[in-house]
């Protein structure tokens, strides 16, 4: 009997390989280098939530939660927004609770962008965004964040939305850069989709992580009165309680567009972990100053990372928020970012993120992203090294 000819199943994302924060933290492993590649904290949360976790699961309630989310920590993230943002979001038809952040962004544009759509985005742009909009049959629209400061320029903007605009998806405080969008920056985005039926994706992870020193804040879309009725907005409670690997976060949308959401939502997870939804809330309420002192607690990190480098030849640039540094090398080197970084990590023992893959058009500026969400040993250990090059 001859073979069966082999499977042939043409790729929907051909361009798609396994995502950089992959290669480099296993390329780290490897050679046993200092990871400041991937965005993860390398300490724990507080004893006090893991306990919290614990209660709740002996006392039984780890079946499904609700397909919205708990009602506990929908409540509690209801509250926080008031208290921030003095937004009313009703807790039953307009915040959803998702399997991290990804899932929420992804889930939007599942909900809203049909086949020919076109959805904007700023680049340097997360790498999760444009695969979303492309398995979903849309097409990206790339609007450029002017370097080194990395702000939105709306004229550009302007020039981009069609009659094809379904949606435009921005992020703030910005990954990579660490930049911070302003008041302005929201009155423009709102005069620019004013009476269009455009809506936008407002991702703000790092919504509690802005510098004091910087002179800026957060500006929530959520605050927003005349972009909050077009936009889902999304944050993540790994990136505030150090939890990264529970991939638990929400999205606060109107409910004409939460029920949308839902539509997708519930076929995409269903639901998400039940005790360790209910442990957040309960923590949220018991430790309300946790997240208000979050930007004090990783500025002190990013103040002690970039005094470490001050003897080294990278260029520093502004950070404002995050927890991510970058850094130019170009007095080091003139080779691509995409090969700086693997030789730093062989021959330096150091993993970065080069901010060219950030681009869906090849941008490269000889920039690299470190992430200093990491002990104080950490982040010495890799000073030592950089310094060096």
């Amino acid at each position: 009997m001859s073979a069966a000819p082999p499977l042939t199943l043409p790729s929907k994302l051909p361009q798609v390989g396994t995502t950089i924060f992959t290669v480099m933290s296993k390329l780290a492993g490897e050679c046993g280098a200092v990871n400041l590649a991937q965005g993860f904290p390398d300490f724990s949360a507080p004893q006090r939530l893991f306990d919290l976790v614990a209660q709740h699961i002996a006392a039984g309630r780890n079946q499904y939660a609700p397909m919205a989310g708990a009602a506990p920590l929908r409540e509690a993230i209801a509250e926080k927004v008031g208290a921030l943002y003095a937004a009313n979001y009703e807790v039953e038809t307009e915040i959803t609770v998702t399997a991290g952040a990804t899932q929420a962004i992804h889930t939007a544009i599942s909900a809203c962008v049909r086949p020919g759509d076109e959805v904007i985005v700023f680049a340097p742009v997360y790498d999760a965004y444009v695969p979303g909009i492309d398995l979903n049959g849309g097409r990206a629209v790339v609007a450029h964040l002017r370097f080194p400061d990395y702000r939105p320029d709306w004229d550009e903007v302007r020039t981009l939305i069609t009659p094809r605009t379904r949606m435009i998806i921005i992020n703030s405080p910005h990954n990579p850069s660490g930049a911070v969008w302003s008041a302005d920056d929201l009155d423009r985005l709102a005069a620019l989709t004013r009476n269009t039926d455009i809506v936008v994706v407002s991702d703000e992870v790092y919504e509690h992580i802005v510098f004091a020193d910087s002179g800026q804040r957060h500006h929530s879309v959520a605050a927003h009165p005349q972009l909050r009725e077009r936009s889902f907005v999304v944050s993540s409670f790994g990136k505030t309680y150090h939890v990264t690997g529970w991939k638990i976060a929400y999205c606060l949308a109107p409910a004409q567009l939460t029920a949308e959401f839902r539509k997708a939502h519930q076929f995409v997870v269903f639901a998400v972990n039940h005790p360790m939804q209910l442990a957040l809330a309960d923590f949220m309420r018991e430790r309300p100053e946790f997240a208000l002192g979050l930007a004090a607690f990783y500025q002190g990190k990013r103040d002690f990372f970039r005094a470490a480098l001050a003897a080294s030849r990278f260029e520093l640039l502004p950070c404002a928020g995050t927890y991510f540094q970058l850094a130019r090398y170009a007095a080091i080197s003139a080779e691509p970012d995409t090969e700086f970084v693997q030789r730093l990590t062989r021959e330096h023992g150091v993993a970065a993120i080069p901010v060219s893959v950030f681009y869906p058009c090849l941008e490269d500026r000889r920039v690299i992203r470190f992430c200093f969400a990491k002990s104080e040993e950490t982040l010495a250990a890799a000073a030592e090294r950089l310094v060096s090059v």
